[in-house]
């Protein structure tokens, strides 16, 4: 493995000096054209979950963060270019929410842990037919279903490794990519409140191929088969490490006709590296939407499939069709219930619409959840929010967000969980 990982670094070095070195360029340039990076978000978080059958309720989770990012951007010198940023995430006033990190276990989870960390390092290259990066690096794939760097937390997902792009003709992007580490949201540090679900970072070897063709607006072919080695993180708390090792295969189909945007796509997901589950299940996906006036609206039906088809050689596992390294927060719903596929899978309904609204944007998804296998019901949401920028400050931008959960009567499913309301707001500024 470590042979790949300098194989892809020798790659991107060695495209430097295929560079048109004939055109003089000045080393100055790295300064003279490099841009601050400043990002400061403050958010609100508040969480009030109902009582889990049999145990007292959680108290209710009210959390103030900020988190400050500040880096550099060089600028380009023969292609080759840098970038460097850290971020800090700070608890302001009363912890009366649960970090994963600071031990209040009576509150319902924030999951944004104080602690200061580098959040991207890398070196960039640049040339005619593509670029290559290593190093500390954000990793966003197509919608981010599968590959994401799970922005909306206040500690950023990002992967240490490296990353080929190759265009060799118009339309067509070849992906592929190698990650030696995942740094996660719960990071920076682990501790004595940590469990096997939600390490600071995930260890293991895994490989990302993606290959993209822009056939004409009206469609766009993806292809991907994303193995993922994740040693040190499993499925449940009472599983085995390994357990969300996977290999997933698929194709996606997406376009505009005639005004009418279109997503198609399926995946197979079986077992990889040292899972000591057999995995086999599905994903389907079927989206479309139109704009009326100025309203955007939208309709899917996303399923996930459930553990029938796998064999399972440990205890307490689930195997179920599992994302462990999508940005999850922009997929059945804001509450984030469903962060981890119930053992039945499942089947998520949605209808949403986008509209301009005095000067910002207003949302709202509506989401029917049941099990893929069985059909039980799991319950529904409903998801608003409301984006506006601060006028007189470039840069500055508000954001109002509610989810409401409402679970199923738990006597008929097979899914247990909770009623769940969230709320933030937030303010953000970003350097311009």
């Amino acid at each position: 493995m470590q042979v790949r990982k300098l194989s892809l670094l020798a790659l991107a070095v060695g495209a430097c000096f295929s560079h048109n070195a004939s055109a003089e360029e000045s080393f100055s340039n790295i300064f003279t054209q490099g841009t601050p990076i400043l990002d400061a978000r403050y958010r609100y978080e508040y969480v009030d979950q109902d009582a889990v059958k049999g145990k007292a309720a959680l108290d209710h989770a009210n959390a103030q963060t900020l988190r400050t990012r500040l880096g550099f951007q060089t600028g380009k010198w023969y292609g080759l270019s840098s970038l460097v940023e850290a971020d800090n995430v700070s608890r302001i006033g009363d912890e009366s929410y649960n970090s994963t990190r600071n031990g209040q276990k009576q509150f319902s989870v924030v999951a944004d842990p104080d602690g200061t960390e580098i959040n991207q390092a890398l070196l960039r290259y640049d040339y005619k037919y593509g670029s290559a990066v290593a190093g500390r690096q954000r990793i966003n794939l197509d919608n981010q279903r599968f590959i994401g760097s799970v922005a909306w937390r206040q500690n950023e997902q990002t992967f240490d490794g490296g990353l080929l792009q190759f265009k060799p003709i118009a339309g067509l992007t070849l992906t592929t990519a190698y990650i030696d580490q995942v740094n996660t949201i719960w990071g920076p540090e682990n501790g004595k409140y940590d469990n096997k679900t939600n390490p600071a970072n995930i260890d293991g070897h895994s490989q990302l191929f993606n290959a993209q063709y822009v056939v004409m607006p009206e469609l766009t072919v993806t292809g991907y088969s994303y193995l993922l080695d994740l040693d040190n993180i499993a499925t449940n708390a009472a599983s085995a490490k390994g357990t969300l090792s996977s290999q997933t295969t698929g194709l996606r189909l997406n376009g505009v006709i005639s005004g009418f945007s279109y997503a198609a796509e399926y995946a197979q997901q079986s077992d990889y590296g040292d899972n000591p589950n057999d995995l086999d299940s599905n994903y389907y996906l079927a989206e479309l939407g139109y704009t009326v006036a100025t309203v955007g609206l939208k309709a899917g039906y996303e399923v996930l499939g459930g553990s029938d088809d796998g064999s399972s050689k440990v205890k307490n596992s689930n195997l179920a069709f599992q994302t462990p390294l999508a940005t999850k927060h922009a997929f059945q719903g804001w509450a984030d219930v469903f962060l981890t596929t119930p053992t039945d899978g499942i089947a998520d309904a949605y209808l949403g619409a986008t509209m301009p609204l005095l000067g910002g944007t207003a949302q709202a998804i509506y989401h029917e959840f049941s099990a893929e296998q069985g059909g039980d019901n799991y319950g529904e949401e409903l998801d608003i929010s409301y984006g506006h920028p601060i006028p007189g400050v470039k840069g500055l931008v508000a954001l109002a967000k509610y989810a409401n959960y409402d679970s199923a009567d738990n006597s008929i499913s097979s899914f247990s969980n909770v009623d769940t309301q969230k709320f933030w707001l937030q303010l953000q500024y970003t350097y311009l």
